[in-house]
């Protein structure tokens, strides 16, 4: 049950730490997108579509340097001083009135962010050895992002009857104020440091990525998400307002039905994912992203009418649930193709190409909009995410053992690492291992290496 992983303290405060964290920024999502529209109206499609990309460039660039001296550095510390750079950044988003004063100060709240989020992650299998605790952990990180996903919009939108949403972005750095106490109370280990060059602790991640199978069939699953989950987060505001005729309130009713599919899944995934494995799950959370795609399409077709509202909760909600099944396993995939001095770079080098993904999906969301309308956008989207399925069915190898037969050659290695493996001959030793990229195995074995080294 994920509830026994609360009897661990510390993980117990880095939950909350996130919970708080993730409420906060939920509010920063309803109240960033009221604010471009209220800026620039019609227009605030391609507003956010630019304050995305920013936040996605920022991503993609930021997380690799950090990784390169996250074991070189306090983590606590550095944590909780993010938090505080967040909370004074986002004080400051209610009193702007242009539009590149959004630009700016997102560029600063996310490169906090790009730096604390792959960190934070890096930390948990730290704090959770146990695989089986670790595997609950992931579900129930992803069922807080959900349950911030349901239930910040309904707070916005309870709080913004009563209050203007100026107050929100105050409701978020109290969530980043929250969170660095709590990491401040929290014994976090140190980091293994990696060594090796600055350039070569920079690329460690993504060299990991392009050598491993599954890790290039997750690039593929990054894309799927990044599709669907642009028409949530660029396309709502404008769908709800101007298409729908809705009101803020209705905006975050449509996020909320987001949430609550993400949720429904998210509670189920333990279970199912002890049983069947990480692949099958994320495959059918991919496809299920190109169906509520598929349906959003048919929906932006329809003609006017109320029922467009039920139809349209029932599409953000599939929306949600695909997203769930193909993120919660992510950091279960990423840490068993990795070394614990190399699980910083990789869960960085998932952060920045995953956001990859989303560089190039949100400005389609937001200038294509703009441009041609929502159904031209959501049938380019749902053609990048067909795309990113067909890759990650095709790199992605159905049988995926955890250990892997292979052959070493004599006097390539340290032959401290070879005490348990047999010599083949004069040449070649074959070994039985769980099978990482790192600095002794640097490329992964083909089928024919491995069937070689098995005879």
């Amino acid at each position: 049950m994920i509830t026994a992983l609360f009897g661990n303290r510390d993980y117990l405060r880095l939950f909350t730490a996130q919970v708080s964290a993730l409420f906060g920024t939920g509010l920063t999502t309803v109240a960033l997108g009221l604010l471009a529209y209220e800026l620039a109206g019609a227009d605030a499609a391609a507003v956010l579509g630019t304050a995305l990309t920013i936040k996605m460039v920022v991503y993609v660039t930021v997380a690799p340097l950090v990784a390169a001296y996250a074991g070189r550095v306090p983590r606590r510390s550095f944590l909780v001083g993010l938090n505080v750079i967040r909370a004074g950044v986002v004080l400051a988003l209610p009193f702007i009135d242009q539009i590149w004063q959004i630009y700016l100060l997102i560029a600063m709240l996310q490169t906090a962010s790009a730096a604390f989020t792959p960190t934070y992650q890096a930390v948990i299998p730290d704090i959770l050895p146990d695989e089986r605790e670790y595997t609950r952990a992931l579900s129930a990180a992803q069922l807080a992002a959900t349950m911030e996903t349901l239930l910040s919009p309904m707070l916005a939108a309870a709080a913004l009857s009563v209050i203007s949403f100026h107050w929100l972005f105050v409701g978020t750095a109290i969530g980043f104020a929250v969170s660095a106490a709590l990491v401040i109370a929290t014994r976090i280990p140190s980091a293994t440091a990696a060594h090796g060059s600055l350039r070569e602790r920079i690329t460690v991640g993504m060299r990991i990525f392009a050598a491993t199978p599954r890790l290039r069939g997750l690039l593929g699953m990054n894309l799927v998400v990044a599709a669907a989950g642009s028409v949530i987060m660029v396309n709502t505001v404008n769908y709800v307002r101007d298409t729908l005729g809705g009101t803020q309130s209705g905006v975050a009713m449509l996020l909320a039905a987001n949430g609550f599919g993400t949720m429904l899944v998210a509670l189920s995934l333990p279970r199912v994912l002890d049983r069947a494995g990480a692949r099958p799950v994320m495959l059918t959370g991919a496809a299920t992203l190109i169906t509520g795609l598929g349906a959003a399409i048919a929906l932006s077709l329809a003609n006017a009418g109320d029922w467009r509202w039920g139809a349209a909760i029932a599409v953000w909600a599939t929306v949600g649930a695909g997203t769930a099944a193909v993120l919660t396993p992510t950091g279960q995939v990423l840490r068993r193709s990795s070394r614990p001095a190399d699980r910083p770079a990789l869960f960085a080098a998932q952060f920045s190409l995953s956001h990859l993904a989303w560089l190039i999906t949100y400005p389609i969301a937001g200038w294509l909009t703009t441009a041609a309308g929502f159904t031209t956008t959501w049938l380019t989207l749902a053609v990048l995410a067909a795309a990113g399925i067909t890759v990650a069915v095709r790199m992605w190898p159905r049988r995926d053992p955890d250990e892997l037969t292979h052959l070493h050659e004599a006097g390539t290695i340290d032959p401290a690492l070879l005490t348990d493996a047999v010599r083949v001959d004069d040449r070649f030793y074959r070994h039985t291992h769980a099978y990482v990229i790192d600095a002794e195995h640097r490329r992964w074995p083909t089928e024919a290496e491995r069937e070689l080294a098995a005879a």
